[in-house]
């Protein structure tokens, strides 16, 4: 870690942590052109992010602050954020364990169980147009999860990608189906959740301290099996523990696994407009099997 003397032109991550956090700063080291880790007097090292514009920075202090105050699982602290910068714990890595696992699983339990005023509310504080990654997410309040998830979900990039021509109009359809067909196959209703929203084996981080730690949350209320589709979408170490220690604490309704396609549309469809076709053929495969249901 380079030393610093946490002046410098006042735009840098080691300038933005001494101003947020009001501590002399000893060093810091880029990991990327958004990420620094940057040093404090005293020894503590903390995360400086910098963010794509204040309401991607809201958004994420925002869910970071209210996935922490259901007491469930573990998020980075907040020890300061404005319209550029976002300064968090640094999580020190460690490796995947199956009593990690599912310890997790008991935990992301408990914070879905923490509850949402409705399907899409926003956290306290945070903006009604965030993101999940660098993608548009709007956090537009709704009653009925299946109308809600249609609208303010998936029609909205299946348009976005029939527009840029990654989804042909024709195809376009299928998920159209799906949509109106939702009501019948969401299985039970389900009261609001609070979700990290953004759960993929990207943002579980697996702490030194024998912990699983979530970061990059695209928090907001929504159905609990949202999440543990997007676990599913690109894998996660010892999944079927996290699923056993989830099951443990919570139950699922019965054919939950059968749903999962459901959940993944509305990520599948994002990664379809902002990397292409591939995507758009894994959520028109998944938009299938859901209709032969």
């Amino acid at each position: 870690m380079t030393s610093s003397s946490g002046a410098g032109d006042g735009a840098g991550p080691g300038a933005a942590v001494a101003r947020l956090t009001g501590r002399p700063v000893t060093g810091e080291r880029r990991l990327s052109a958004a990420l620094t880790e940057v040093g404090l007097d005293g020894g503590r090292v903390v995360m400086a992010k910098r963010g794509d514009g204040d309401g991607a920075v809201r958004a994420e202090a925002a869910g970071l602050r209210w996935l922490a105050e259901a007491g469930a699982v573990r998020v980075p602290a907040v020890h300061g954020a404005d319209g550029r910068w976002l300064v968090i714990d640094l999580v020190p890595r460690g490796r995947p364990s199956a009593a990690a696992a599912t310890r997790f699983g008991r935990d992301l339990a408990a914070l879905h169980a923490a509850g949402a005023p409705a399907f899409g509310a926003p956290p306290p504080g945070g903006p009604v147009e965030a993101f999940i990654g660098r993608a548009p997410m709007r956090n537009v309040p709704g009653t009925d999860w299946p109308r809600w998830y249609a609208e303010h979900r998936v029609l909205p990039y299946l348009r976005r990608a029939v527009d840029d021509g990654t989804v042909r109009p024709a195809e376009a359809a299928v998920v159209e189906r799906v949509c109106e067909r939702l009501p019948e196959l969401a299985g039970p209703a389900e009261p609001p959740a609070r979700l990290h929203g953004d759960l993929w084996n990207g943002n579980v981080l697996w702490g030194a301290d024998g912990e699983v730690h979530l970061i990059d949350p695209a928090a907001h209320g929504g159905h609990r099996e949202t999440d543990l589709a997007m676990l599913h979408l690109f894998g996660c170490p010892h999944l079927e523990r996290i699923l056993d220690g989830y099951q443990e604490a919570a139950p699922l309704a019965g054919g939950w696994a059968d749903r999962i396609g459901l959940h993944q549309l509305f990520p599948l469809l994002v990664h379809a407009v902002l990397f292409g076709r591939g995507y758009a053929e894994q959520a028109l495969a998944v938009a299938r099997s859901a209709l032969r249901r």
